[in-house]
């Protein structure tokens, strides 16, 4: 029950500050756009949290841990709040001023990669249930390397990835999307010294790392 008030006050200070930095930038509640991604985002993440409550209360309460340890992750963790607030930001003013409009077509290929990654989401959650969300090494911690782990190292990252950069295009604001180009440089500085503490701490990763030899895109990086 403690776990459960937890987790439904967090998805709810969540579901009121995303409806709060797009709605009243947008200054109408039609704007159609913020209603299908606020949906898109949080119907799936109640489900996912309803079902890692019941068959993974560990998973669950790891995952509402935000709280980041390392100093680098905090400045990476501030970069990236400072990116979801003025994108979404932008994307209201961008509606109610109508500075760039994108075609439906956009919108409509960005919710199907939304929802796509969404389902690769939950895949890797089942694959690895020792995923933080802050970079730790857990006691008796187990390394990961079948399925999407087999791919690249950070399977989470490349799928938060395509998660992000198309939000903004859900919401139909280009000038969003430009300003959350900055996710992917946050993500490789994030990779970088996550990897240093996996080499240290985490038993059997360097010889995974020459296992797998790409981080997060395969025959690229």
């Amino acid at each position: 029950m403690k776990l459960f008030i937890e987790a439904i006050t967090k998805y709810l200070i969540g579901l009121v500050l995303v409806f709060v930095l797009i709605f009243v930038p947008a200054g109408s509640l039609k704007y159609y756009n913020g209603w299908l991604f606020i949906g898109l985002l949080f119907i799936p993440m109640f489900i996912a949290g309803i079902v890692m409550l019941i068959k993974n209360p560990v998973l669950l309460k790891n995952r509402l841990n935000a709280k980041e340890k390392e100093k680098d992750q905090k400045v990476v963790l501030i970069i990236s709040s400072v990116m979801f607030i003025s994108g979404f930001v932008i994307a209201g003013l961008n509606y109610r001023y109508k500075w760039m409009e994108l075609p439906n077509i956009y919108v409509i290929i960005s919710s199907i990669m939304f929802i796509i990654s969404y389902v690769l989401y939950a895949e890797i959650l089942r694959e690895n249930s020792y995923l933080l969300r802050t970079i730790e090494v857990k006691k008796n911690q187990k390394l990961v390397d079948t399925g999407l782990y087999g791919v690249v190292r950070h399977p989470m990252y490349l799928i938060t990835l395509t998660l992000f950069l198309s939000m903004p295009l859900i919401l139909g604001s280009p000038i969003s999307f430009i300003i959350f180009l900055i996710y992917p440089v946050v993500i490789i500085k994030r990779i970088k010294n996550e990897e240093m503490i996996l080499e240290r701490e985490l038993k059997g990763y360097k010889s995974y790392m020459k296992k797998v030899k790409y981080r997060l895109i395969p025959y690229i990086w």
